[in-house]
């Protein structure tokens, strides 16, 4: 038996869809614990590249059961356009090893308007929201007026609980934002087609990890996001509306405190982030675009292009604690070939003073300056390379110069976007 997270250390979009799908060869399931299709993992396989929102990455390895775990927020449209994608390039036999929590909430046509609606109100405030309606989606959860997955199987049941909530919210799009009310019958008989393609998958998902466990099987949790957006430890409020720490993807699928784990941190060779909020390191010049082109850097959900900086050592010593990292995989390393001079921030210069930690302090947040150390770079395109030693020299270099920053060893480096561009320096499962 073992369990391991799979876990972002900085604002997302780190690679850990592609390192997913490489390690699920070695488990028997695979579980998304958060978020909705406000995440999205790239995978490519035998030259094909799929986008995944919703659904695990894990789904294109044969012997993997996927799962959507109870903490997710489902736009059942959305499932099903990945189901179909699915269905086309890899049979039903993919969609057979499928299964959704019972206790995930859905996301409704109003939580997208609303979803929208909040950052136009926002104005030079917002939060830069994907606009898929994910927080609105959360902020009914916690209030207790939310719409389950296993809702939808019984009809009447279904009724009952979304017209006194529909009410309400028409009350808010019509007196508040002026927008016109939705109808129930609409929204009724849509949902209800959803549900008669999706019944067969909804299931008890935190129980089948616990007999999977009790079998001796391994689980592997899939996080979205990444630990600078998390809704407690990232940089609120420019955070997502759920936990993709550690802990909550344990919480998230149905875990309780659970020994050994494995917590795998998946952090890129430079920095990433969309959307608004602080970013240190980031580069807005001739270097920061390069590294966007390069590496692709666009939103694999909305398109919008990340703005990229050096690699931010002092939040990846932030995420290590938040989140007990055992191991890193380094991912995109190829995208920093050609450069002389690499640099990475080992601390951030407040003022007069040198700190080595991220502040808690939104108001410090702007003030932070990195504190460089200035690493020698690579000519040589490494995408070609599967083992540790055919790496130029200083290359290895500076996998090794982050083992000793952060005193976690680098388990896995990726040097391209297929499975085959990946080495693996220390088994994880």
């Amino acid at each position: 038996m073992s369990v391991c997270v799979v876990v972002g250390t900085h604002w997302g979009d780190e690679g850990k869809g592609k390192i997913v799908d490489y390690l699920s060869n070695q488990v028997e399931i695979v579980a998304r614990a958060q978020g909705g299709n406000n995440a999205g993992h790239t995978v490519v396989v035998d030259n094909a590249k799929y986008v995944f929102h919703l659904i695990p990455s894990g789904i294109l390895q044969p012997n993997s059961i996927c799962l959507l775990g109870d903490g997710m927020v489902i736009d059942p449209a959305t499932l099903l356009e990945e189901m179909d994608i699915l269905l086309e390039k890899r049979g039903k036999e993919s969609l057979d090893r499928l299964f959704i929590s019972g206790r995930a909430n859905l996301v409704m046509p109003y939580h997208k308007i609303l979803d929208n609606l909040y950052e136009q109100l926002r104005g030079a405030k917002k939060i830069g929201t994907t606009g898929r309606g994910i927080g609105p989606c959360y902020e009914d959860k916690v209030a207790r007026w939310g719409i389950r997955m296993a809702d939808l199987l019984d009809k009447d049941n279904f009724a009952r609980r979304l017209k006194p909530i529909l009410k309400y919210k028409n009350l808010i799009l019509e007196r508040i934002f002026n927008h016109p009310p939705l109808s129930f019958e609409e929204i009724f008989s849509q949902y209800l087609a959803f549900a008669d393609r999706l019944a067969a998958h909804i299931s008890d998902t935190s129980c089948l990890i616990y007999r999977s466990l009790q079998q001796g099987k391994s689980v592997l949790i899939e996080g979205a996001q990444g630990t600078m957006l998390d809704l407690d430890h990232g940089t609120y409020p420019f955070v997502t509306s759920s936990s993709p720490v550690a802990s909550g993807s344990l919480l998230g699928s149905g875990l309780g405190p659970i020994s050994p784990l494995e917590v795998l941190g998946i952090c890129k060779a430079y920095s990433t982030r969309v959307g608004e909020g602080p970013f240190p390191t980031e580069l807005d010049n001739e270097i920061g675009q390069r590294l966007q082109e390069k590496g692709g850097e666009y939103g694999a959900t909305t398109g919008r292009p990340r703005r990229c900086g050096w690699l931010d050592g002092v939040i990846l010593k932030y995420a290590i604690r938040i989140n007990q990292i055992t191991s890193l995989a380094i991912t995109k390393l190829d995208v920093l070939g050609g450069f002389p001079t690499i640099n990475f921030a080992r601390a951030y210069r407040i003022g007069e003073e040198e700190v080595d930690y991220f502040p808690f302090n939104p108001s410090l947040w702007d003030q932070c300056q990195p504190v460089y150390q200035e690493l020698e770079g690579w000519e040589e395109d490494i995408s070609r390379c599967r083992s540790f030693s055919q790496l130029p020299l200083t290359c290895q270099r500076y996998i090794e110069f982050i083992e000793d920053f952060t005193g976690i060893p680098v388990s896995i480096v990726s040097v391209g976007p297929s499975r085959e561009a990946t080495i693996m320096r220390k088994e994880i499962l």
